[in-house]
């Protein structure tokens, strides 16, 4: 099987503060937990607010599982509500090496 690397850009709502969005992200993460599939994940924030959720996959599949899934879940609610949806850019690609 095949690693996969999801990478999805973004930038929060005005109204949004990266703390808040930090504490929502973490009440996710028990839902991407118990989903499985991820070998690692990173969320990093670059100085001109634009913001990326790097995730290590097992395999696509469980990447696109989740996603299908990622914009039904309660857990996701408060995350995606400080998200500015249309500056939503998600993408997959397959991992051909990884170091560390």
């Amino acid at each position: 099987m095949t690693k996969a690397a999801e990478i999805v850009t973004f930038r929060l709502k005005p109204e949004a503060t990266p703390d808040a969005f930090r504490a929502a992200m973490d009440t996710m993460q028990p839902f991407v937990d118990r989903h499985g599939g991820v070998i690692s994940r990173t969320l990093s924030c670059d100085d001109t607010g634009l913001w990326t959720d790097h995730i290590l996959w097992e395999s696509l599949e469980a990447a696109q599982s989740l996603a299908a899934q990622f914009m039904e879940a309660p857990e996701t609610q408060a995350a995606r509500d400080l998200i500015d949806g249309p500056t939503v850019e998600m993408r997959h690609a397959m991992v051909h090496m990884q170091k560390g």
